[in-house]
């Protein structure tokens, strides 16, 4: 019974669901569903997935400025000495990013959080990328910091969080207008909705 318990567990379905499970957001069952997946994809889906993770790891890096993924460091935004350094665009992922980039309209530059406060799941300000975004303010080159944080509950609450990290701080904060519909995400937004978004902040004093 041990030998047969121990086969089981060093098995390579087991191993992969093991590592599986310990992504954010993926359960043992979940884990479990993608492993079988791949069990019946064919050989060459299964090698172009494990290249695709091995090149993300090996090219991809965390810039030290705004946390956004990219494959220079700092990133090509933060690089730019054209963007207005002074206004930073709170976003939770790397592809609200994206999404406000195709407005074309905002030149200030970004912070991403890589995520949102989620207490029933274990997400908390110590798992975002908040003391960077703090210490960022406290050198005192940011004059306004916008909250770009989904319409959600989760959105909302994280940006009440940070607003009230930085309101002592003397910089000033706003929020992006509701145009976007409670509960939709950014990177789901049209351009012209994500521009007037931008164009209509408001501060966060004004609800």
């Amino acid at each position: 019974m041990g030998d047969m318990a121990k086969s089981r567990s060093n098995s390579a379905f087991e191993r992969l669901t093991d590592q599986l499970s310990r992504l954010p957001g993926i359960g043992r069952r979940s884990a479990e569903r993608i492993a079988f997946y791949l069990l019946k994809a064919s050989t060459q889906e299964a090698e172009a997935l494990a290249e695709a993770v091995l090149a993300f790891k090996r090219d991809q890096k965390v810039c030290a400025i705004c946390g956004h993924v990219t494959e220079s460091d700092p990133c090509p935004i933060c690089a730019d000495e054209q963007r207005d350094a002074g206004q930073v665009l709170v976003v939770e992922q790397p592809s609200d990013v994206a999404s406000l980039e195709q407005t074309g309209v905002y030149r200030g530059v970004y912070h991403v959080l890589m995520g949102r406060l989620a207490p029933l799941e274990g997400v908390g300000p110590g798992e975002l990328n908040i003391d960077r975004l703090v210490a960022r303010v406290r050198e005192g080159r940011v004059r306004e910091v916008i909250l770009g944080t989904n319409p959600t509950l989760e959105g909302d609450g994280t940006a009440l969080y940070l607003a009230e990290q930085l309101e002592a701080m003397g910089v000033k904060l706003t929020r992006l207008a509701r145009g976007i519909p409670t509960g939709s995400l950014l990177a789901g937004a049209s351009k012209a909705v994500l521009s007037d978004a931008i164009q209509s902040r408001h501060a966060m004093e004004d609800g």
